[in-house]
This record gives structure tokens, sequence and C-alpha cells, in this order.
């Protein structure tokens, strides 16, 4: 297996990615699940711990936070086979890490990790059945599903009661009607995210710095409980921020890009993004999904001076576009495929004949001929040039 899955955030990947994971320890193999920030691998390490507590099935956690002595515990753990399913961060990637059986890999929020960084989790078994998932996919792992190199598996349901997120944008000279629309909101009773591009000022980019805003906002909204969370934090510090805001104990949270993935308040029905152009669409639809987690009306307002056409044309599509795998396909027609068999991610594919996106249904066909053919070779180059005798060219080149 070689699969993408995408779902919108909330879908329920997670719970597919548990029963592959099941699947794989009953076979006799270990599993591996890496996700890109410490909160989430943690998060997914709680779940399906207290999920599998009654199956016998051993789950340990490896992240940069270990100590050296807990670290090479779970490291023997992990090489005598003792562990079935190891959930961790890009600790996993070290050299160290060694597997004693391993069968399954996933790799959650697949597009926050690089081509060779996937590539050194893959090469820690001989050959393992690799899931991938995803929100919105990179334009690069689209293009491999159009090739035929991953297969897709789409979740294209949402929990019940689940509304649509209203997305807006606004210019930076509009900042205080916004904030008095974020005011309304905490009155109500709701939570709100402010999220900054950067943790402190920098002198190259002109943009607002988290801890500034924290401290801006904090005498603007006094008399609500404003709280600051960043990369930068200890383990245990963002975790007690967060563990305030699911609570409720705080009104509104700054934050970076660390409350990207696996956040889940359903009392927060707003996120202000500030600086919107510093993010990419991935990053954006992924910050939206922080908030429509709960019954009440959401929204998202996007503010910035974006100044290329492509920074204007990514908000563009986000506020017209609330499906993650229609943002993904938009993405992929805005940045480009990248290197299909390279490293590159983004920009004009290597392919000078055919076309990802106006070819798409002529692939699929070609796909199901490969399939049909019982020995692929000349027979098959015979076949498709019969049929499709234009592509022939571009596939070749």
């Amino acid at each position: 297996m070689y699969r993408l899955l995408q779902g919108d955030v909330g879908c329920g990947k997670t719970v597919v990615a548990l029963y592959a994971l099941l699947h794989t320890v009953a076979a006799g193999y270990q599993g591996v699940l890496m996700a890109p920030t410490e909160v989430l691998a943690e998060q997914h390490f709680l779940g399906i711990s207290r999920l599998v507590s009654q199956l016998g099935v051993r789950v340990d956690l490896l992240t940069g936070a270990l100590g050296k002595k807990e670290r090479e515990q779970c490291l023997e753990l992990l090489k005598s086979g003792t562990t079935d399913i190891m959930i961790g961060t890009h600790a996993l990637l070290e050299e160290e890490v060694v597997f004693a059986n391993l069968g399954l890999v996933i790799i959650d929020e697949q597009h926050r990790f690089g081509v060779q960084q996937r590539d050194i989790l893959l090469s820690k078994a001989a050959a393992p059945d690799v899931l991938i998932m995803t929100a919105t996919p990179i334009p690069r792992s689209l293009t491999l599903t159009v090739y035929g190199d991953l297969d897709l598996s789409v979740i294209d349901e949402l929990p019940p009661g689940r509304k649509r997120v209203k997305s807006y944008f606004m210019p930076s000279s509009e900042k205080n009607r916004v904030y008095r629309f974020v005011r309304k909101e905490l009155e109500a009773g709701r939570q709100a995210y402010v999220v900054c591009p950067l943790i402190e000022e920098s002198d190259h980019l002109d943009v607002e710095a988290a801890v500034l805003r924290f401290q801006e906002l904090k005498r603007e909204f006094s008399d609500f409980n404003v709280a600051l969370i960043h990369g930068r934090l200890k383990l245990q510090e963002k975790e007690g921020v967060m563990n305030a805001f699911r609570r409720g104990d705080v009104d509104l949270l700054v934050a970076t890009s660390v409350i990207e993935v696996g956040i889940d308040v359903s009392n927060a029905s707003i996120i202000v993004i500030e600086g919107v152009e510093r993010f990419g669409l991935a990053q954006l639809h992924q910050l939206r999904g922080r908030v429509g987690r709960g019954s009440q009306e959401s929204f998202c307002v996007l503010i910035g001076n974006p100044q290329t056409e492509e920074a204007r044309e990514r908000i563009k599509i986000l506020v017209q576009n609330h499906d993650g795998f229609q943002v993904a396909e938009k993405d992929l027609a805005l940045r480009g495929p990248g290197e299909l068999l390279g490293k590159r991610q983004h920009g004009y594919s290597d392919f000078r004949v055919v076309d990802v996106f106006r070819d798409t249904s002529q692939f699929l066909k070609i796909k199901n001929i490969v399939k049909n053919l019982k020995s692929p070779g000349e027979e098959l180059w015979e076949e498709i040039y019969f049929r499709f005798p234009s592509l022939v060219y571009g596939l070749k080149i």
C-alpha cells in the first residue's frame, strides 16, 4: 500500500489510521505514526493508548522532549519488538531509531514534512505499507495520485451538525473593525484565536510578531483572559496553555502556526490570521479548521496587505473554497507540481507535453489499461499508442 487518505479536518482520519495499525499488529508487525508537532504526537499517543488499553497492545511515544534515560529505554523496547505501535515526531528519523519488524508507516499532516524526511522513515523497513494522511495534500502529492504512484482514498463527510466556516479577507487598515467583532464573540461566551507568522520582531519582515501582538491584545482585551502559545515554549507550558483554553479559562489565544494541527476546542468560534500573505494555502486551510468544531456559526478572518498577484490569488482561493481537496487542486494549479521523481515540491513540471489538469481523465483510463495488461512492456506502449497517440510522446519524454 502507498495511499493518500484525504479528508477535511475533524472527519475521522485518525480512527482509520488506528484500524490500520491494529491490523498490522495482529499480523505480527510493528506500526509507526509520525506527527509534525509534539502537541499532536502526544495527543495521538494519549488517545490511541486509551482506546487499545484493553487489547494488550503496547504503544510508546518518542519525541525530542524525552530525557536521556527515557529515550534509551524507549529505543530498546522498539528494537526488541516489545513496542507494537510507536508514535512520534521528527525524532523518529534519527539513525539510532531501529524497528524490529516495521510493517506500516503512517505520516500525519504530511504537508509538514519534506520529501527526504518521509523517505528516511520509509527506509527503516524493507517494504512497508504507507498511509499518508492530510486535510490538504501538497501539490506534489496530489500530482503523484494522478500518475499512479499514490492511490487515493477520500473521506467526504463531516460529523453531524458541523457548520461551514465563513471566511473573509480584510486589509490591515480594517483591523479595528475586525477586533470589534472579536469582542462581540467573546462577550457572547465564545473563544477566539489570533495567529501571527513570527514569534518575535524581525528586521527583515514587516509583519506582526506574536509576542508583541500578545502584549497589545492583553491591554486591548484587559477584561478577558488572554494567553500566548508558540513553538519555543516547553511542552509542559504549551500543554498548560492549551488545557486552560480547552477548559474555557482562556478567552483569547494569541499563537503562531503551532496551533495549525491537533487542536480541538468546540467553543472557539473565530480565528483571526494576521500577515496572511506570509502563510501557504495548506497552512491557512489547517488554521481555519481550528474553528467550526461546535454547533455555533464560526468565522475565519484573514488580515494583511498582499503585494503580489500570487498572494492575492491564494487569499481568494481560501475565501471561495471550503473543501480541502478543492483548495489543494487550486494550489496545484497556482504553484505547479514540482519534480515527480525529485525533491522539489512545487514549480513547473518536468513533462513537456502532458498537462496534469487537462489530461486527468486520460490518466485514469491509462491506469486501468496498465492494470489489465498481463505482460507490461512493449505491449503496454502499443496499447496506449493506439488508444491515446497524442499522449505517448509526452509520457516518454
